[in-house]
């Protein structure tokens, strides 16, 4: 009846799209910056590219609050296309900024377009999370976390395009257009397919009891849950490479590429693991494991404790994402969309608390460890580089105690799965 496997390949192909965008972006932001907004402000240019960079997560945040409750009424096969076209407009907006407008205008035309593509990336999540769990109930966990191995794929892919592309010389404009490519791709992959109903709308639910389900404690206890895991995640995962770079004796972005490689490697195994210890107890471990890896990454100081740290960070954080998703569909079909969509929305919002924390407890430490301002400002040399290597690891070890957290809750969840003879998926 459906394209079960065709499906499923778009959906992928869409998230590793948005993920090659977000690496070129991150990897272009140096010559935006210089070329675009140094002109206009050059004392402020990098808090401003700065803010250009989080708009993407703050639209995604935005888009699937909104679009995951209308998506039944809106459907998956408008949806789907309209994302990649999105994501190109966006970076193509972004790219020719200069040419499009200037002095200020410039900068305009980059938060346009980086809101833009940040839709888009929401909506390539709106729709492909509750389309997985309607074509995969009984393995939600797995397909999930198979899916959205190619986010961390597209990161790799991109980073990788982008390191290249420096080096071939090869300006940021053709960087940012690259996205065409996959972006084509997923357009033409989406279309000419049916594409089911969401599980709530195929039970014949009412979007009145979608809604209900907001209320349900354990769901409540869930989306906290989801702001730190996502933090654990994506917060050291955006500040590894300013971080660690001065630490561990080499370029912290390799950490990071290395890491999601890692991630797009472990995700494709999920199935024999969820199978094993449960969906919560894949979380309990992750949590485990992040927390110690990002205490380990808080003392590591060669390229082989860097690795080896990564490694216990990556494998831990590998499958909060995804299992986190599934999770909730599992455990609240009736919410279908909407739980799923307001899930990822938490996910994305835990950045813009979390990242500027870990930049205040940075600047505290390095003003704490030099013994004064003055004493700070005075700083060269390889005494800076000693202070602010210290300061970074601090960051990273105040950030353990959010996965630690979660180590009570979901064992707290365990207990009670337990007590009702083990978690059951619930069926509509």
């Amino acid at each position: 009846m459906f394209n079960e496997s065709r499906l499923f390949w778009t959906s992928s192909m869409a998230l590793c799209m948005s993920g090659i965008a977000n690496a070129l972006r991150a990897n272009a932001a140096a010559d935006l910056q210089r070329t675009y907004l140094d002109p206009i402000d050059k004392l402020h240019s990098a808090e401003m590219i700065g803010t250009v960079l989080g708009v993407p997560f703050l639209a995604f945040a935005i888009t699937i609050a909104i679009s995951s409750p209308l998506l039944d009424i809106i459907g998956m096969g408008l949806l789907l296309p309209l994302a990649p076209v999105l994501v190109a407009v966006g970076m193509l907006l972004m790219g020719f900024a200069g040419e499009i407008a200037t002095g200020q205008g410039a900068y305009n035309v980059l938060w346009i377009g980086a809101a833009i593509a940040g839709v888009g990336w929401g909506i390539t999540e709106t729709v492909m999370n509750p389309l997985i769990a309607s074509l995969y109930p009984g393995d939600k966990t797995a397909k999930l976390n198979s899916a959205h191995a190619w986010w961390p794929g597209g990161l790799v892919i991109g980073g990788l395009l982008g390191v290249a592309m420096s080096d071939m010389q090869l300006g940021f404009q053709m960087k940012l257009g690259l996205v065409l490519l996959p972006a084509i791709v997923v357009f033409i992959m989406s279309l000419g397919v049916k594409y089911p109903p969401t599980e709530r709308a195929a039970a014949g639910l009412s979007t009145g009891s979608m809604f209900k389900e907001l209320l349900n404690p354990m769901f409540l206890v869930l989306f906290c849950s989801m702001f730190l895991t996502a933090a654990s995640e994506l917060a050291p995962g955006q500040w590894v490479d300013l971080a660690l770079s001065r630490t561990v004796g080499m370029p912290g972005i390799l950490l990071l590429v290395y890491v999601s490689g890692l991630m797009f490697l472990m995700r494709h195994f999920a199935g024999p693991l969820v199978h094993k210890l449960s969906p919560i107890g894949v979380l309990w471990f992750s949590c485990l494991g992040a927390a110690l890896g990002l205490v380990a990454l808080s003392y590591a100081d060669s390229p082989i404790t860097g690795l080896l740290a990564a490694t216990l960070w990556g494998t831990g954080v590998c499958y909060m994402w995804p299992t986190m998703l599934a999770t909730s569909s599992e455990r609240f079909p009736r919410g279908g969309a909407l739980l799923m969509g307001l899930m990822g929305t938490a996910g994305t919002l835990s950045i813009q608390f979390v990242l500027p924390e870990m930049g205040s407890i940075y600047d505290t430490a390095k003003i704490r460890l030099a013994g004064g301002d003055a004493a700070f400002n005075a700083l060269e040399g390889d005494a800076l580089n000693t202070i602010l290597g210290q300061a970074a690891q601090e960051s990273f070890r105040a950030v353990a105690i959010l996965p630690a957290i979660l180590l009570v809750v979901f064992g707290a969840i365990l207990l009670y799965d337990r007590s009702k003879g083990g978690f059951k998926p619930a069926k509509l």
